[in-house]
């Protein structure tokens, strides 16, 4: 059996060593794109985890809450108390806006019934904001914005629960002056129900949590989740709120790093240890659904309507390299690659070598997944004794991401040929089409 594998290593060798086009294909993908962000979200962490967190917190803005609310129906009440009930002396103000309030009764009364609930909590306002037309998440987020009186505005999903410390660790970020916006970090909440939940809740921990600690701790922060994101409302107003089409929270991202541009002090920060629990899709069928709107919107976003805005003038040198190299190249155009380099090695090489290399492949990505496993475990993590659990779940974490490029390069073809992001879920399909065409 030993002489089996060093032979297979060494025809496996053997083969790559003498073959330039394999070097021309990995060598760019390994090392100029996929070793670099392992390389700079570990040293991100160890940055974050050696300065330290957050400043000691001597004044508390207020707080406005802009749940977003569709079709929760009961479990809106849930999100409402868990906000209510946090642990922050400061002035919080919880508007539920429900979109759509005629079509969706049961949302609309349970949010009534969580500001009955709470009417008479000290520091807490709960109110009710409804929709009776609906026009889509963007336009509920911005009538929410418009009524909100607090210093500091965070977006929240009506599905969505938080740790009752999430609005004190969030606030920690704005003691520095120079944060205008700060993303949140989610967990998920469903982890238990499937093997599916149980991938998504790993990619949440590692790509979300530890990843975005990484690159908020070099400047470079990717995205402010529309899930749970927290803005300066004035700044938030000036660069004109939420746009419509799909995809807002990155679309305001990017805008807030073109505005950081000319203001060179202005940070946007991640709070590692605010924590939010979200649930996942546990079909198939809704997993890759989500994936084709969330992936699609990527080219969408960044090669229709930012296309002009993707330049170092606008976003300064680190975040445009950073933004091409891991918002373009990697996530829409290296799924694509993937899938043409994987056929070429079906049609070209023997199926034992094709078998090896993917093996070589899985073993490469499988212990930088484990490094920063380690690491998030050991530095980022807030619930060390249940996420050590997920360690078994880890080799098939590569596989999985395999799988979620390959949704991904079929995302991309369909939003080039169908324009799926003016097909989105989250708004009617007339609002989307009467936004501005890009």
């Amino acid at each position: 059996m030993l002489q089996d594998s060093l032979a297979l290593l060494e025809y496996l060798q053997g083969m790559i060593f003498s073959n330039t086009e394999l070097w021309l294909l990995l060598f760019p993908i390994m090392i100029g794109i996929e070793l670099p962000l392992y390389l700079l979200v570990l040293t991100g962490i160890l940055r974050w985890s050696y300065v330290g967190h957050e400043p000691v917190m001597t004044h508390f803005p207020s707080i406005s809450f802009v749940i977003t609310c569709y079709g929760e129906g009961d479990a809106i009440g849930i999100t409402i108390d868990t906000l209510v009930e946090q642990v922050y002396p400061g002035s919080i103000e919880i508007l539920a806006v429900v979109d759509g309030a005629v079509q969706n009764q049961q949302t609309y009364q349970a949010a009534l019934d969580g500001e009955k609930r709470h009417a008479h909590v000290k520091n807490r306002n709960v109110r009710v904001i409804p929709k009776w037309q609906r026009g889509g998440r963007v336009s509920t987020l911005n009538a929410g914005l418009s009524v909100a009186s607090g210093e500091i505005v965070i977006n929240v999903d009506g599905d969505t629960s938080f740790d009752n410390d999430m609005v004190f660790n969030m606030m920690k970020q704005f003691a520095n002056p120079d944060v205008i916006a700060s993303g949140g970090a989610l967990r998920v909440r469903n982890h238990d129900e499937n093997i599916l939940t149980k991938m998504q809740s790993l990619e949440y921990m590692l790509s979300m949590q530890a990843g975005k600690t990484g690159m908020a701790r070099w400047g470079v922060l990717n995205n402010i989740s529309g899930a749970f994101g927290a803005f300066r409302k004035n700044l938030l107003k000036q660069v004109g709120g939420w746009d419509t089409h799909t995809a807002e929270d990155l679309d305001l991202t990017m805008r807030l790093k073109q505005y950081k541009r000319r203001y060179p002090n202005n940070k946007l920060a991640f709070a590692t240890n605010a924590v939010g629990h979200t649930d996942v899709p546990d079909t198939l069928k809704g997993l890759i659904l989500q994936r084709l709107r969330w992936d699609g919107d990527l080219l969408f976003l960044f090669l229709r309507k930012h296309n002009e805005g993707l330049s170092p003038t606008l976003l300064g040198w680190g975040n445009f390299i950073f933004t091409l190299t891991y918002g373009v190249v990697q996530n829409v155009l290296l799924p694509i690659l993937v899938v043409i380099f994987s056929v070429y090695m079906l049609i070209t090489y023997p199926l034992k070598f094709v078998i090896a290399l993917t093996l070589l492949l899985y073993i490469v990505y499988f212990t930088l997944s484990m490094l920063l496993f380690i690491v998030y475990l050991g530095l980022v993590s807030e619930r060390k004794s249940d996420d050590l659990k997920a360690i078994i779940w880890l080799p098939l974490y590569p596989i999985y991401q395999f799988l979620m490029r390959l949704i991904t390069a079929f995302s991309m073809v369909n939003e080039v040929v169908r324009r799926s992001h003016e097909e989105s879920s989250m708004a009617p399909w007339w609002v989307l089409k009467r936004g501005k065409k890009f």
